[in-house]
């Protein structure tokens, strides 16, 4: 597949990198001369010195025969040209743009169409954000949760702790400790390494356990591997940007909402849009601010401003003066992995996010949904059984007789509206969605081979 990058930025980057290693022919623009050099330096891709949206750009960067064209540049507005341009001039049949204005998001349906902007695909990152947080505070105790099949099945990451009643027994007692309760361990990682779930293995405290379940069950999962969290009640904001107010009147409903913002105009417009949310113009790491608003009662801190060293210190200082939860957005990755499991308990990347959107576009074959997990390591996805057992390498065949991949486990099977939790005996019929773990990306090619029927496969 030959796909133009436009944008070399952190996303457009870890794109990259997410597809070089999959026999993708990749062309990166970008107007930073020394970022594409470094890029180009690292990977075995082609790189196009200019600006994103100049035809000439698009010509030299091979828009005639690409494939797709992904448009994740700093700025919308060169995004949108960009994707007109590759429908006009060189009729590029996939284009994905990365919006983020609110205004444009606004006026989605009637702005990103053939007839106005022609994009195929749009990722709205801070909706994507929005969206994570939330996941995260309906079920306590998480640290990813990946829904699939419309939300119907989930993919839920969390570390088992001592005291929990599945920590210290082996993986073949579940069923007997949750009789009525269908799920799935997909994958464990202890200490950073992958280990490959088996009946015989045993769960250990700090280990982190993916496990799939029919999303009405997760809490019963959840109860057998750690001491089930309160519900949340009070939640702090901090960072009344985008995603801050998005989240804010996202919760403000369910949950006693309150939201610092250090801009005063901003702290207004603010206090005018939401409703049930108190809003507060002040700087997030003044202790006296925080003490005066109970810090020690708020079940979950949340620092999303735009600045990771001021999340992270906020954070840490709400942490200290008695925050039960603390999260906090980072946009530098290396700083995810510095900072998480300690005082912080979760660190979101926006750009994690915006990563597994774009590669569900990305994805050959009938791939619906993506999650780009541990830094990019890893992988969940959903993908749709198609054709039948003569054209098809997974129709009509049991999970057991599947030729998978090193690393790759099969979690779940939904088939219409209902959730079959996988097992070696469970057949895999057209159009069921397929839930699947990869514990290596780099396999990812050879389950999109897996799942492409072929007029051809006998």
């Amino acid at each position: 597949m030959k796909i133009i990058i436009l944008g070399a930025g952190q996303v457009g980057g870890t794109l990259a990198e997410n597809l070089v290693g999959e026999k993708s022919d990749i062309t990166l623009v970008d107007t930073d001369q020394d970022r594409l050099r470094e890029l180009q330096d690292k990977f075995d891709l082609q790189v196009v010195f200019g600006h994103a949206a100049h035809p000439s750009v698009l010509r030299e960067a091979g828009a005639h025969d690409a494939d797709m064209l992904v448009a994740v540049t700093n700025s919308d507005e060169t995004n949108m040209a960009a994707c007109q341009i590759a429908y006009t001039l060189f009729n590029t049949p996939n284009k994905v743009a990365r919006i983020r204005s609110e205004e444009l998001l606004a006026e989605k349906d009637a702005l990103f169409c053939n007839e106005a902007v022609p994009l195929d695909h749009l990722i709205a990152p801070e909706q994507l954000v929005t969206d994570y947080i939330s996941r995260l505070i309906d079920y306590p105790g998480a640290l990813q949760v990946m829904e699939f099949a419309n939300g119907r099945v989930s993919l839920v990451a969390i570390k088992a702790y001592y005291g929990g009643p599945l920590v210290g027994n082996a993986l073949s007692v579940l069923r007997d400790h949750m009789p009525d309760t269908e799920t799935r361990v997909a994958a464990i990682f202890r200490q950073g390494r992958a280990i490959r779930p088996q009946g015989t293995t045993v769960i250990e405290a700090d280990d982190e356990v993916f496990f799939v379940a029919a999303s009405y069950q997760i809490r019963q999962v959840m109860a057998e591997l750690q001491k089930l969290e309160k519900p949340y009640r009070r939640i702090m904001i901090v960072g009344g940007g985008n995603i801050g107010a998005a989240l804010a009147k996202r919760l403000e409903s369910q949950y006693s909402v309150k939201l610092i913002e250090h801009n005063q105009r901003r702290a207004e417009q603010l206090a005018e849009m939401l409703n049930n949310t108190i809003v507060f113009c002040g700087d997030a790491s003044d202790q006296e601010l925080l003490s005066e608003e109970n810090i020690e009662q708020v079940d979950v801190f949340i620092a999303v401003t735009n600045d990771d060293e001021a999340n992270i210190m906020s954070a840490m200082l709400a942490k200290r003066m008695g925050a039960k939860k603390v999260m906090v957005l980072i946009q530098r990755g290396a700083y995810v992995e510095l900072v998480q499991g300690g005082t912080i308990d979760i660190a979101i990347s926006p750009q994690q996010a915006t990563i597994s959107a774009l590669l569900t576009h990305v994805r050959r074959a009938d791939i619906v949904n993506v999650y780009s997990l541990r830094r990019g390591a890893a992988e969940a996805i959903e993908a749709i059984a198609h054709g039948d057992s003569n054209t098809s390498k997974v129709v009509g065949r049991s999970v057991g007789e599947l030729k998978l991949p090193p690393g790759t486990t099969i979690g779940a099977v939904v088939r219409d509206d209902e959730v079959v939790i996988a097992h070696d005996d469970t057949v895999i019929k057209q159009d069921d969605h397929v839930v699947m773990f990869l514990v290596d990306k780099k396999f990812i090619p050879e389950v999109e081979r897996l799942f492409q029927p072929s007029p051809f496969f006998l």
